[in-house]
């Protein structure tokens, strides 16, 4: 809603100049010479500052301040000085909830009906945010807002993750942003973590072992960066998105933050549901007649797990809970340093405790490597190894993810999980908004339907400026959206967004006026034929069962065939049709339709070239190859890496270790496979090669590698087996060195550095 008393006409970004029209006079000393003064640009009076936080993979019952067994006093402190909302919702998904939320607009209406590693090329699905659909940050910095973000970014095309862009979606590209600090990717390595600071890649500046935490990093950052902007700039608003990776997987903390939690889950995640539904009975976050969903057959229940698999399935949630708790703490962090600088009475706040639902993407039995999964191997974890694992998980060796249970228990008291958009489970998520300044309640709850769309209405509503027509000179669809302001004052004020449909893996929902009719296609953890979408179960919940637990669809099949048809309505207007449920189909590029960064069968790498995805590295997985470099040996020796792609997950590295050219295949950290030469590379230039001769057959199959001086065979080995679909989800290939963790435990994460020249 625009401000009636602000001179500028907003509507149009950048806001046009305007020419002075008056007296030229020829002397500036003539005393009839007057232009009027410049004034810097800024939001009209009254807009307050903005932060939002968005967490990562936390369900609608992990926190304390929704019933929760994850002490997290911050959203507590914020929901005691404002509101909880009730009945809030994302997509069940990551790059779609964070796409609709910076734009307002449905995820399929801004391509991003997956995550950007599936993308196709169906409008609804390639993961290019279209230009009549400008992000928010980049309306509010043409308004005159300063703008950063820290964290995760998940919603840059996978062919432009590379440091050469372009960088039209990253988010001090296009994305609207005039700082980022943080990662490109849907995860990352809390100790390790691939870093940019707009788009130039920064190392940490510590050690796991001298404790480093990304969370803990990026709060410093942030922190830094609002008192640089209220020192200088004291005059003009902020923007901050604040996305910590947390509790995504891997779920890393310090061992003091998990036994914090130690033995507080013994009993189980299925006695853990009923002891937060009562909690949250008691806190009113749901109604008093509210019921308890069942279990689904597909969710073990803990008593069928094996006894001697239950204390790792303990640690798992130990774990998982010390990490949330600790994110909430540096979170308090930054939320303390606008107090310190008077500015949190005015600071609109969102804490969105959850971008989905937990992730039941760990297995039913967790695992301490969460590629296993990624790549189909989960047998690959025997409950021996997990045993053996136990005094690990959670540090810098681990890669770890809980089990399906956990994340359906955190999910209470709804059905399903993440990706699961056609149920509460996979969608709700509490959120606490905090502005003192513009909400006169302190400590209510608002149960209002919601949609994470429309965050954007409500924050330029309640900064006074209008939905622009034109931005950088392209005509804007409208906002999807509705703004939540009318119920920031008003607990009793009626619903305003009445129609939201949902979907997710063809997971499929439809919200109007309190019914919902949805469809389960699929779940998280099981991979098996999908049958035709004409035979999916339609159920249907009426506007008095707040945690859709009685199925109406038989009782009322007229009003389930007519939200089938709104379903159907909205799934064409917003780019949902046609429904694609290739879940192996779609990771390839070239049946998925998506452009490739690279292509053929050959790839030249040059001296200091590092920070590469996987999709910016030609594929070598499941077939014979070869890695040939040349290198300048100094007359100290030869040491240090060549080239490495992948980390302590899963990848090769090629390298030389007491003078002798070697190699090593890292299986998931299960296993490595090593080849070594018989002697020093002598001093000089000289050209290494390693071949690897892939057995066939399949995927995962292992080879025969051969190593090479100058042509002649200096030494050979045996990988017995390979991962067959990625390394890992947020480690990158480097030349020279071996940047994030290491691949090889013959050289650490730092120092490794080859000591002569890679050509």
């Amino acid at each position: 809603m625009a401000n009636p008393s602000d001179k500028h006409q907003r509507d149009i970004l950048p806001i046009p100049d305007r020419e002075y029209v008056g007296l030229t006079t020829y002397d500036a000393k003539d005393p009839d010479t007057k232009f009027p003064p410049i004034e810097p640009l800024r939001p009209p009076k009254g807009a307050p500052n903005v932060l939002i936080i968005l967490l990562d993979d936390v369900g609608f019952a992990a926190s304390s301040a929704f019933g929760g067994p994850i002490s997290m006093p911050t959203a507590e402190r914020l929901a005691a000085g404002g509101l909880k909302y009730n009945r809030f919702h994302t997509t069940a998904l990551c790059s779609p909830t964070r796409q609709a939320m910076l734009t307002g607009r449905n995820h399929h209406s801004v391509n991003m009906g997956g995550i950007c590693e599936i993308a196709t090329s169906a409008p609804g699905y390639n993961s290019i945010l279209p230009k009549n659909k400008a992000p928010l940050p980049e309306v509010l910095k043409l308004n005159g807002y300063s703008t950063s973000q820290f964290g995760k970014c998940h919603e840059v095309p996978v062919w432009e993750t590379s440091p050469m862009g372009p960088f039209d979606q990253w988010p001090t590209g296009g994305g609207g942003f005039e700082y980022f600090y943080g990662f490109i990717g849907g995860e990352t390595n809390q100790y390790y973590p691939a870093i940019y600071e707009g788009t130039t890649p920064m190392e940490p500046a510590k050690t796991p072992e001298e404790g480093y935490h990304f969370t803990e990093d990026m709060t410093d950052k942030a922190i830094k960066w609002v008192r640089q902007q209220k020192a200088l700039m004291s005059d003009k608003p902020f923007f901050m998105y604040f996305a910590p990776g947390a509790a995504h997987a891997p779920h890393q903390v310090s061992k003091e933050w998990i036994d914090k939690y130690k033995g507080k889950f013994n009993q189980g995640w299925d006695k853990l549901r009923e002891e937060i539904f009562a909690r949250q009975k008691e806190l009113a976050v749901i109604p008093a007649n509210a019921e308890l969903t069942k279990r689904h057959d597909e969710i073990p229940a803990w008593e069928s797990m094996p006894d001697a698999l239950k204390p790792i399935l303990v640690r798992e949630m130990e774990v998982f809970a010390g990490f949330l708790e600790h994110t909430d703490c540096h979170i308090g962090r930054l939320v303390d340093a606008l107090q310190d600088l008077g500015v949190l009475e005015d600071t609109l706040i969102y804490y969105i405790l959850g971008d989905n639902g937990s992730s039941a993407e760990g297995t039913p039995n967790g695992c301490f490597n969460e590629m296993t999964m990624l790549n189909g191997m989960t047998d690959v974890e025997t409950p021996e190894f997990l045993m053996s694992k136990i005094d690990k998980f959670g540090g810098p060796e681990a890669y770890n993810h809980y089990a399906v249970g956990w994340a359906h228990a955190l999910c209470t008291p709804y059905q399903w999980t993440k990706q699961v958009a056609s149920h509460w489970g996979g969608t709700r998520n509490g959120t606490v908004v905090h502005w003192p300044n513009g909400i006169k309640a302190k400590g209510e709850i608002r149960s209002q339907f919601h949609h994470v769309i429309d965050i954007a209405p409500t924050i330029l509503e309640a900064a006074g400026l209008p939905q622009p027509t034109i931005v950088n000179s392209v005509q804007q669809s409208s906002i999807e959206g509705v703004s939540m302001v009318y119920s920031f004052n008003d607990a009793k004020a009626a619903d305003r967004h009445e129609l939201q449909y949902f979907e997710m893996f063809c997971n499929r929902g439809i919200y109007h006026k309190g019914w919902t009719a949805v469809t389960r296609h699929s779940v998280p953890w099981v991979i098996a034929p999908l049958p035709p979408f004409d035979q999916d179960n339609w159920e249907l919940y009426g506007p008095d069962d707040w945690t859709q637990s009685r199925n109406l669809a038989k009782e009322n099949p007229k009003k389930l065939q007519e939200l089938q048809r709104l379903f159907l309505i909205e799934a064409v207007k917003y780019n949902v049709i046609p429904l694609d449920d290739r879940r192996v189909e779609r990771f390839n590029p070239d049946l998925a339709g998506r452009p490739q960064l690279i292509r053929g069968n050959s790839q030249i790498l040059f001296s200091g070239m590092g920070r590469l995805t996987e999709n910016s590295v030609v594929n070598i997985k499941n077939k014979s190859h070869s890695v040939t470099a040349e290198v300048l040996v100094p007359d100290s020796g030869a040491s240090g890496v060549i080239i490495a792609q992948g980390g302590h997950v899963g990848g090769w590295t090629l390298y030389a270790h007491q003078g002798k050219l070697k190699y090593c295949y890292n299986f998931f950290g299960v296993k490595f496979f090593y080849a070594e030469a018989a002697s020093p590379i002598p001093a000089g230039k000289h050209q290494v090669r390693m071949a690897f001769k892939y057995d066939g057959g399949g995927l995962a199959k292992g080879g025969a590698v051969a190593l090479y001086v100058n042509g002649a065979k200096v030494g050979e080995g045996r990988v017995e087996v390979t991962q067959p679909m990625a390394f890992s989800a947020d480690e990158t290939c480097n030349v020279g060195k071996d940047a994030g963790s290491p691949v090889s435990p013959d050289y650490g994460p730092h120092g490794n550095e080859f000591s002569g020249e890679v050509n």
